[in-house]
């Protein structure tokens, strides 16, 4: 029995932390701009941006290992939450035009805006999965 659970841990641990890292890949090629690259440069609006991104979507994963009856359902969960959070970033970005200059010219306020779209976005979706 406590094999299979640390079995079941180590399985949902690598499997979030891959998802995490799909998602973080799939983020950074949606978006039209070098976030890695902005954030080598300093630039903290870029860095704020893609935190809240990796939160909110970290935020839906814990809640779909928390909540998913099996390890199907979790991964299925995961993608959905995925999309929802590439939407978001899609929508705010139709919303704000201009959101991808100010962000690369270090807006901090832009920022701090997109990052906290994304975490809100991530624990509605989060909610929804309890």
């Amino acid at each position: 029995m406590l094999i299979q659970a640390i079995g079941n841990y180590c399985i949902h641990l690598l499997a979030g932390l891959a998802m995490l890292g799909v998602f973080v890949i799939v983020y950074l090629r949606t978006t039209p701009f070098d976030e890695i690259s902005l954030i080598r440069q300093g630039c903290v609006a870029a860095a704020l941006s893609l935190a809240g991104a990796t939160l909110g979507f970290s935020l839906t994963i814990a809640s779909s290992i928390l909540h998913s009856d099996n390890f199907i359902m979790f991964m299925t969960w995961g993608s959905c939450a995925m999309l929802v959070q590439v939407a978001a970033y899609a929508v705010l970005a139709r919303a704000l035009p201009n959101m991808v200059q100010e962000l690369s010219d270090n807006n901090i306020a832009m920022g701090a805006l997109m990052g906290l779209t994304s975490l809100v976005v991530g624990i509605i979706n989060a909610a929804c999965l309890s």
